[in-house]
C-alpha cells in the first residue's frame, strides 16, 4: 500500500462521504501534534477546499515528526463548506478576507510561532517523514530555504507512467535550473524557509502568481536555497497545473519550448526579475 492510499481514498469527495470514524480519526491526530512551544509552524492555505482539505491535514496529522509543531490553516476567504470542517476538524484556524495566495500566505506568516515556516498547499498530501525531512534540511548551517519536488495524481486522463515520463523530465531540468537559479524552483506547497528572515522579507501580495519564488529571491542574499530530491520531501498534488493546459502533451510542450527559450540563462544567477503585466494584481 502507497503512503498517501487511505488519504486519496477521501480526496475531492463530499464531506458527508467521509466515516465519522476518519473525521474523529484526523481530529485526535491534530489535537496530538499542537504544542505550546513548535519549533516549526506548518501553514496550509485554502480556498474553498472543501474536497480536498481533509485529506491534507489527514496527512499532515499522520506525520511523523520528532519536532513539536503548530499546524495552522488560513481560510482564504471561502464561500464553500472549508470554514466549517475546519471547526469539525479542531484545527487552529485564521480566516483571510483579502483574496490571493499573496495574503493568505503572508497572513499565516504574521500567526507562525515557530522558528522554521513550512507552507503547505490545501489540495496537496505528504508523505510520513515530510515536516521532518524539512526542519532537518533548515536546521543545516547556511540554509535559509528548502523546497522539494512533486508528483501528480494518476487519473484517466493521466496514467501513471505517462506522469512518470513527464515528472521525470521536469526534475531534471529543475535541478538543473536550482544550481544557479534555484527560486525559479520554488513552489509554495513545497516550500519552507527561516521564519525570521520570512517576515523581513515578506510575501508579495501586488502578484498573481509567484509570491512563493519571489519571497526565495529575497532570502539568496541570506544563505543557501537547498532543493531537496528525496522521495521523503516529495508531495503528491492535485492536477489543477495540467488541467489548465488541456492535455499532458499540452502541459510538456509548454514546458519545453520555455525551457528551450530560457535554456542559455540556467547557467548565471539573476538577483531580480521583471514584473509580468499580466502578473500584477490591478487596484480598482
Amino acid at each position: 500500500m502507497n503512503w498517501y492510499t487511505n488519504y486519496l481514498s477521501i480526496f475531492e469527495k463530499p464531506f458527508s462521504n467521509i466515516p465519522e470514524s476518519t473525521i474523529n480519526h484526523v481530529h485526535k491526530k491534530l489535537d496530538e501534534k499542537k504544542s505550546e512551544d513548535p519549533i516549526a509552524s506548518v501553514i496550509l492555505i485554502a480556498h474553498n477546499e472543501e474536497s480536498r482539505i481533509t485529506s491534507c491535514l489527514w496527512s499532515l496529522a499522520e506525520n511523523i515528526c520528532q519536532y513539536p509543531i503548530e499546524i495552522l490553516v488560513v481560510n482564504n476567504n471561502s464561500t464553500d463548506k472549508t470554514e466549517e470542517i475546519l471547526n469539525l476538524l479542531g484545527v487552529t484556524y485564521f480566516n483571510e478576507s483579502k483574496k490571493g495566495p499573496g495574503h493568505a500566505r503572508q497572513r499565516g506568516l504574521n500567526e507562525a510561532r515557530g522558528k522554521y515556516h513550512i507552507c503547505i498547499d490545501s489540495d496537496t498530501m505528504y508523505p510520513p517523514y515530510y515536516i521532518e525531512t524539512h526542519i532537518k534540511a533548515l536546521m543545516k548551517p547556511g540554509v535559509v530555504c528548502v523546497f522539494g519536488l512533486w508528483s501528480f495524481i494518476p487519473t484517466e486522463n493521466y496514467s501513471k507512467f505517462g506522469l512518470w515520463v513527464f515528472e521525470a523530465l521536469r526534475d531534471i531540468h529543475l535541478q538543473i535550473q536550482a544550481i544557479k537559479r534555484p527560486e525559479l524552483c520554488v513552489r509554495g506547497m513545497v516550500f519552507s524557509f527561516n521564519t525570521e528572515l520570512g517576515r523581513k522579507i515578506g510575501f508579495r501580495t501586488d502578484i498573481i502568481r509567484g509570491e512563493d519564488g519571489s519571497l526565495a529571491l529575497g532570502l539568496k542574499p541570506h544563505g543557501k536555497l537547498k532543493l531537496l530530491t528525496t522521495r521523503k520531501a516529495r508531495a503528491l498534488t492535485s492536477n489543477g497545473t495540467l488541467n489548465a493546459d488541456g492535455s499532458l502533451f499540452n502541459s510538456f510542450k509548454v514546458r519545453f519550448i520555455k525551457g528551450i527559450k530560457g535554456f542559455t540563462g540556467l547557467f548565471s544567477k539573476k538577483s531580480n526579475y521583471e514584473d509580468e503585466d499580466s502578473n500584477l494584481i490591478k487596484n480598482k
